[in-house]
């Protein structure tokens, strides 16, 4: 398979990788898609569905308006409608802080373990 334009070798998904990778079950994917209109993986001419980068992007920024924000279908699909880009850079900015939380965690830990394998660094 060639390598596209991000030097990543799938292009296209299918509907357990994207629930696995996301986290929910294929129903919730598959509902979705038949709800909100803004969701449109391609289809195989066996009838699997082929979702690409673009389409998993825009299920994480519908999953985060939902499930983690509590908005309803119709206010996150409007959302998305009007305002994708900022949806997405907000989305951006959570999962960089996350990042930088988990960090700090883990240097917490090491301090910590550092603290109680060397008592006398504590006076």
């Amino acid at each position: 398979m060639a390598l596209n334009k991000n030097k990543k070798l799938k292009l296209y998904y299918n509907i357990g990788e994207v629930a696995a990778l996301l986290q929910v079950n294929e129903s919730l994917l598959r509902f979705w898609e038949k709800e909100v209109d803004l969701i449109k993986p391609r289809k195989s001419k066996g009838g699997t569905r082929q979702y690409r980068e673009e389409d998993i992007e825009t299920i994480r920024m519908f999953y985060h308006l939902v499930k983690e924000k509590g908005m309803t279908l119709q206010g996150a699909k409007n959302k998305l409608k009007n305002g994708k880009d900022n949806v997405q850079r907000n989305l951006e900015i959570i999962r960089r802080l996350e990042n930088v939380k988990a960090e700090i965690l883990a240097i917490k830990a090491e301090l910590l373990t550092d603290d109680l394998e060397n008592p006398e660094n504590l006076i």
